[in-house]
């Protein structure tokens, strides 16, 4: 998907706003580094909706900073990461 796409996808959506910039970074860190990510912010990830979320991944592989970077490893992280959050939501001892 091109950069335009992922750009007019992400402002449609306001997918830049629905997050605070603290679990941006935590869910940033989780997928482009070594991390985990809270409860908290797993459920801000989740109100973000699937889509926002692989399309700012996407977005931010595009990146030149990025370059050195395995787009496979990432993406695979990224899901891991957002089924980890659903998981981590959906089960009973979430609400502590």
């Amino acid at each position: 998907m091109a950069t335009k796409e992922n750009d007019q996808i992400i402002k449609k959506n306001n997918c830049e706003s629905k997050m605070g910039l603290p679990c941006v970074q935590e869910a940033f860190t989780s997928i482009f580094n070594t991390g985990s990510i809270s409860n908290k912010c797993c459920g801000e990830l989740v109100v973000l909706r699937k889509l926002c979320h692989s399309v700012l991944v996407k977005r931010t592989l595009e990146n030149p900073l990025f370059k050195d970077l395995n787009p496979a490893t990432i993406i695979a992280k990224s899901i891991q990461t957002w089924n980890n959050c659903l998981a981590l939501l959906d089960s009973p001892s979430s609400s502590t």
